[in-house]
C-alpha cells in the first residue's frame, strides 16, 4: 500500500508544480488554491507513504516521479523544449526510480513497524 501512496503522492506532487506555474506569482486565485491543495495532498500521501517505506527512497521516488511528470506536462501543456540531455536526465531519473523500488525488498507493509525495519520472516539473526 506505500507505493500506491507514494504514486498518488506524485501524482500531486506534479499538480502542485503545474498549478503554481499557473499562478502568475500567486497573483492568481484560483490556481494558487490549487497549488496550496495539491502540496498539502502531496505531503500529506508522502508520510502515509513512509510509514512503511524509508525516507530515502520514498522522497526520492516521490521527487523523481513528480520531476519527471512535471518536465513532461510542461512540455505538452506549456510548450517547453526538449533536447536529448533533458532525455538522457529522464532516463536516467526513471532508471533510478525503478532501482529503489527494486531494492527495497526489506520493507513491510505494517503500519506500525517503524520504517526500513524487516518483517518477522526476514529478521537478521546476530551473535
Amino acid at each position: 500500500m506505500a507505493w500506491i501512496h507514494l504514486l498518488i503522492a506524485s501524482v500531486f506532487e506534479i499538480v502542485f508544480a503545474l498549478a503554481t506555474n499557473a499562478t502568475d506569482g500567486f497573483t492568481r486565485l484560483g490556481p494558487s488554491l490549487l497549488s496550496a491543495a495539491a502540496a498539502a495532498g502531496g505531503i500529506y500521501f508522502l508520510g502515509l507513504a513512509l510509514r512503511t517505506l524509508d525516507v530515502g527512497v520514498g522522497y526520492t521516488v516521490w521527487t523523481g516521479i513528480g520531476s519527471v511528470g512535471t518536465v513532461v506536462l510542461g512540455t505538452v501543456l506549456f510548450h517547453e523544449s526538449v533536447n536529448g540531455w533533458k532525455i538522457l536526465a529522464f532516463v536516467l531519473i526513471i532508471g533510478g526510480v525503478l532501482g529503489l523500488k527494486l531494492s527495497d525488498g526489506g520493507s513491510t507493509d505494517d503500519p506500525q513497524a517503524p520504517a526500513g525495519s524487516e518483517p518477522a520472516d526476514r529478521a537478521v539473526v546476530t551473535a
